[in-house]
């Protein structure tokens, strides 16, 4: 059952990273509607056909399900971003209570990942912070709270010392840095892609350390 989900999610995901390659294709509006959510609904089921504990399968699948209303939140026919951060901050929180489950006794790891966030809050965080001030002004707590919260749930995450954790949080961390960069800062026609291809390694990988 594992392995069909995992084929098809593989193949959502790829019509959704088609939808979002640069220029201009018939249908590609269509299938990015169909296809982002439906990615992030397989990999809910994938992660609730998981055996570990029932505590942890819970936490993971809220967390997820909160990743869904980011999702269609933020697409382009519904354009909530402060719904979208909400959701994903929230989510986050949630991660971090899963990653707690997990155990947090790879102390080392979470002090690379804190020393790591720090360097990455100090320059990329700090360009979408002044971006941010500069453009919408109130959004300024909401994105700094957004940013500290996303950098502490990938500490907790390393702090597991679970493969597939670390590859999820990292994962999403670029994606959210590359979306902070692409919305407030420049715009380049590579965003979009990675944006995705990013988001759906970290939402999977998550799933599957389960």
């Amino acid at each position: 059952m594992r392995t069909l989900l995992l084929c098809l999610i593989a193949a959502s995901a790829l019509v959704n990273w088609w939808s979002r390659l640069p220029g201009e294709r018939r249908g590609s509006a269509i299938a990015e509607l169909v296809s982002k959510p439906l990615t992030t609904v397989l990999v809910i089921a994938l992660a609730l056909t998981s055996d570990a504990p029932s505590n942890q399968v819970t936490a993971a699948v809220i967390a997820l399900c909160l990743c869904l209303v980011g999702d269609l939140a933020l697409m382009d026919p519904i354009d909530q971003f402060v719904v979208g951060l909400g959701a994903f901050l929230v989510a986050h929180l949630t991660f971090i209570t899963l990653f707690a489950r997990y155990g947090l006794g790879h102390t080392s790891l979470a002090g690379m990942a804190v020393i790591a966030g720090a360097v990455l809050g100090a320059i990329v965080g700090r360009a979408i912070l002044f971006a941010v001030r500069a453009s919408q002004p109130a959004l300024v707590w909401p994105v700094g709270i957004y940013l500290i919260v996303i950098l502490a749930m990938a500490a907790f995450g390393w702090a597991t010392g679970r493969a597939a954790v670390l590859v999820g949080v990292t994962a999403f961390v670029v994606s959210d840095s590359i979306l902070g960069w692409e919305v407030f800062v420049r715009r380049n026609r590579w965003q979009p892609l990675a944006i995705m291809v990013t988001y759906h390694v970290a939402i999977t990988s998550l799933a599957l350390s389960l």
